[in-house]
């Protein structure tokens, strides 16, 4: 058991270099942007986004009444053709402009319920582009 305090370490440095490759790796984009998760990349229409944080969630419970309806924000990436990042934030039912028109977040999926936290890997999204040649 001299080697244990070695071999720990071994298993640390490899556990981090698979994390790493995971993080890093490319992925082909959705080819639609009906039902994309956070981190995903899809096509919107034309111009490949990517939603990375939920910014805001402020809606109204679906078994509650509420006096406002309340709001969703997205931190938003549009990834360029020349695989340049560019940041952007959307927000539910809104047109943003990006590329050479605007791209509306249309739904928001699941709806909230009370009492009930939802985890960023639970949300799902739906863009629509609207622009373009």
């Amino acid at each position: 058991m001299q080697n244990s305090p070695l071999l720990a370490a071994s298993m640390l440095a490899a556990a981090l270099a698979l994390s790493a490759c995971a993080t890093t790796r490319d992925q082909t984009p959705l080819a639609d942007a009906s039902n994309v998760a956070l981190g995903q990349q899809a096509y919107a229409d034309g111009p490949i986004i990517q939603p990375i944080a939920v910014l805001e969630d402020s809606r109204c419970p679906m078994n509650a009444r509420c006096i406002w309806a309340g709001r969703v924000r997205v931190k938003m990436l549009w990834i360029r053709g020349n695989g340049e990042e560019q940041p952007f934030e959307a927000t539910l039912g809104e047109a943003t402009p990006i590329a050479d028109g605007s791209i509306t977040l249309e739904s928001v999926r699941p709806d909230k319920i009370t009492n009930v936290e939802l985890k960023p890997t639970d949300y799902r999204f739906a863009f629509r582009f609207a622009g373009g040649l």
